[in-house]
């Protein structure tokens, strides 16, 4: 192996293309959603629990910081699914090309802002 290449090890200055960031963003929205699966059982547990549990459970979701959670889990889960849907059709072989994909990523990125403020009014 040739081991007088150049190397770059500041990260910082690497401009990755718009496809690749939206690919990113999938994959990080998709790391949220693992440990928010974890959030989203135990609320659950404690609804099924009793009648109180559920009222408290309720009341605790009518606070600042629950609705905060609660509007990035559901903008990880909006952006997740705008994201795959532009794989999705990818894996058709829709979108393949190099200037198709930064079209495909440009939709999923405002798609993807779109569906995060959508969430953001719902929840508050």
């Amino acid at each position: 192996m040739n081991s007088n290449r150049p190397k770059n090890l500041d990260l910082t200055t690497i401009e990755l293309p718009l496809p690749a960031k939206a690919s990113i963003l999938h994959r990080i929205s998709g790391f949220a959603l693992f440990f928010a699966v974890a959030f989203m059982l135990s609320a659950l547990g404690s609804s099924l629990e009793s009648e109180q549990s559920f009222a408290e459970l309720k009341n605790t979701l009518n606070g600042g910081l629950a609705k905060f959670i609660t509007w990035g889990i559901l903008s990880a889960l909006g952006y997740h699914v705008v994201a795959g849907v532009k794989h999705l059709l990818m894996d058709m072989g829709i979108g393949e090309t190099k200037e198709s994909g930064r079209t495909g990523a440009i939709i999923t990125l405002i798609a993807g802002a779109v569906v995060i403020i959508l969430a953001g009014v719902w929840v508050w």
